[in-house]
């Protein structure tokens, strides 16, 4: 019995430790905490055998490890939704500058870095003019692909 007490209590704090390594929105540390919790009761279960001195022990650490879970959940699913705020996918909807005209690669300057640009597919018949605002509309690997500013985004 020793031993699977002690295989529960290393494997819960474990997967505890993998919920802060890898994206998993809560399952690992769902998974370790009731590791913790099997471990904990069985200890408890084998050494005393009254339920309520059981329950007085386990009670307030299952309330905290429980505040404690849906905590880490909650604070998973709101950064789940945010978009990036670097690398080529924070640069969608970005305003930038051409420097080299886009014919059919050229440069755009975008937060003072010189980045690789094309034509959008939605971009109309005539090209952004060197020098001309534009909005990125998409990034395909280093490449990004603009479109003409409108006068509302260059102002905002």
């Amino acid at each position: 019995m020793a031993g699977l007490v002690v295989l529960l209590l290393v494997s819960g704090v474990s997967l505890l430790a993998a919920e802060h390594v890898v994206r998993a929105h809560g399952t690992l540390a769902t998974a370790g905490i009731a590791a913790l919790i099997a471990g904990i009761l069985l200890a408890v279960f084998d050494a005393i055998s009254d339920i309520v001195v059981v329950l007085a022990l386990t009670a307030p650490l299952l309330a905290g490890l429980g505040a404690l879970a849906l905590l880490v959940l909650r604070l998973a699913v709101a950064a789940g939704g945010q978009a990036p705020r670097c690398g080529g996918e924070g640069l969608v909807g970005h305003v930038g500058v051409v420097r080299r005209p886009l014919d059919p690669l050229g440069q755009v300057a975008i937060d003072g870095e010189l980045w690789r640009a094309r034509r959008s597919w939605a971009c109309e018949d005539t090209m952004p003019a060197e020098g001309e605002p534009v909005v990125v509309d998409r990034v395909d690997g280093l490449t990004l692909s603009v479109r003409r500013a409108e006068v509302w985004e260059v102002e905002a």
